[in-house]
């Protein structure tokens, strides 16, 4: 079983930039930093990540999902949304258009890609779309709540300002190869696509804004899901430096029940990580379809 997404890992160029963003423009604080240790760099499959900088960052609600931001240059070429790979997370937020504000009258560094809007006209869910200090793409999304008397899942919405990230987002060149690894490896249940639009991703290729894609959805739990996005032709896959972690968003955290139903694709050994957020469980790491970086951590028996 796999659920919770517990830690998103991010590239980063200078984190004191991204620790004033989030702190200032999100109300998320560092919990932890330090230096990567020499057996988490190698289950990543990154050696080359060996003693870099790190900052861990909760949000103001003290939710325990968090923001890990490693230090790693910039890649030159790199743009958001142009690649395969974990391309977008989306946060809970209480008030998008109040962010929007927010941003723009304090010359915020996150910038505004996507303007706060309803998904449809007929729906509650508000949505805004931003990029921010480390090439990262955020959905920052109100979420009324909503029973099953409503016709859908229940779900939380944020319980302060910004709370914490409820979906990931993932693209690969084939949505049936995308869907397949959910369903195969962590035997989840898979939504059959649909055709969506999707704006920001347009702006992003030079698409006509009406472009639509193949879009679908596995839900972890009813609080936390992955979005499938099969892009368009344009795309490439993502640049990573040899030995180094990818730009931006680059791997997602789940916890799992057991490491051994995954062994055929450990990237290394698991190891055991006694500070927090692991707290002495067991860790490793694998790879996705689109070539992207999942760990897994076995919860304690």
């Amino acid at each position: 079983m796999i659920d919770l997404l517990v830690i998103l890992t991010f590239s980063a160029p200078d984190l004191a930039r991204v620790e004033e963003a989030y702190s200032t423009s999100l109300e998320y604080h560092v919990v932890d930093r330090g230096q990567v240790a020499d057996d988490l760099a190698d289950a990543w499959d990154a050696p080359r990540m060996e003693g870099r900088d790190y900052i861990l960052m909760q949000p103001a609600s003290n939710a325990p999902y968090y923001l890990r931001f490693v230090q790693s240059d910039a890649i030159e070429g790199y743009v958001p949304m142009q690649t395969f790979g974990w391309n977008a997370a989306e946060l809970l937020v209480k008030d998008p258009d109040e962010l929007a504000r927010q941003f723009r009258s304090n010359n915020s560094i996150f910038q505004i890609v996507g303007e706060p809007r309803q998904l449809s006209a007929t729906s509650p869910i508000r949505a805004m779309q931003v990029i921010g200090p480390a090439n990262e793409v955020l959905y920052l999304t109100r979420l009324p709540p909503a029973g099953p008397e409503q016709g859908g899942p229940v779900r939380r919405p944020a319980e302060t300002f910004v709370d914490r990230t409820f979906i990931v987002i993932l693209s690969g060149p084939d949505m049936s190869a995308l869907r397949n690894f959910w369903q195969t490896v962590f035997e989840l249940s898979v939504s059959e696509p649909i055709m969506a639009r999707m704006t920001v991703l347009n702006k992003a290729m030079g698409l006509d804004i009406d472009t639509t894609h193949p879009l679908a959805i596995t839900r972890l739990t009813e609080d936390f899901s992955i979005e499938l996005d099969q892009y368009p032709s344009q795309a490439t896959p993502r640049p990573v430096r040899d030995g180094e972690l990818p730009p931006a968003l680059a791997i997602v955290s789940v916890e799992v029940d057991s490491l051994s139903d995954y062994e055929d694709r450990f990237l290394a050994d698991p190891i055991t990580i006694q500070a927090s957020p692991y707290n002495g469980r067991r860790v490793v790491f694998i790879k996705g379809a689109s070539d992207e970086i999942i760990e897994l951590i076995e919860r304690l028996k």
